[in-house]
């Protein structure tokens, strides 16, 4: 499968990009290279592969939960610049 110049050009418009003449044809060359070798892959005999999640054959790693004690009020609102010892106050933003 190669791809147009014409097709090259309504991908770059879908994608918001406005190219000179001198990057579309590089674009153009570049997703006809693209394209050429996902048929390669295609080609391949893939019937005897397992099918996997991800390439990675290390599980994820996960940190054990541990229950902590949160940061005391007190201490959180001396560091705003004003509160009324229940919520921080703020400048407001509608008028």
């Amino acid at each position: 499968m190669t791809i147009t110049r014409d097709e090259a050009a309504r991908v770059a418009q879908l994608s918001r990009l406005a190219l000179t003449e001198e990057e579309l044809q590089q674009y153009t060359e570049q997703l006809d290279q693209i394209l050429r070798y996902a048929e390669k892959l295609n080609a391949l005999d893939t019937s005897q592969v397992e099918p996997m999640i991800s390439a990675a054959t290390q599980g994820n790693v996960f940190r054990s939960d541990k229950i902590r004690s949160g940061l005391q009020r007190e201490v959180i609102f001396n560091s705003a610049p004003e509160h009324d010892d229940e919520f921080f106050r703020v400048p407001p933003i509608i008028e």
